[in-house]
């Protein structure tokens, strides 16, 4: 188990993202849409929401503006995970964070 986690610490990254992450900043909207990069988007039925302590979070729940954000799109370009992203995980680009393993 220290090894697994010493790994993932190594690429500088706690929590990997599957390969089509994409990054942007979020701002809450009435359910069920959300604004990502200043664009009303909507999220898809089931869409999953994990907080920076990678704890699922309902949409109705969270607060702010601008948050940082990686996010993955379904096939009919609605968001279906989003992940709030902490202040270290925001610096670092988002093509670090993906897991070559996990497609």
């Amino acid at each position: 188990m220290t090894l697994l986690l010493a790994g993932a610490a190594a690429y500088g990254a706690d929590r990997p993202f599957p390969a089509p992450t994409k990054r942007g900043t979020m701002t809450p909207a009435p359910f069920p849409e959300i604004v990502i990069d200043g664009k009303l988007r909507r999220l898809s039925p089931g869409a999953r929401i994990w907080n920076q302590d990678n704890l699922i979070e309902m949409a109705t729940a969270i607060r702010g503006s601008n948050l940082a954000v990686n996010y993955t799109e379904n096939f009919q370009g609605d968001i279906d995970r989003v992940w709030l992203l902490t202040p270290e995980e925001a610096r670092v680009p988002v093509a670090k964070q993906i897991n070559t393993l996990q497609q």
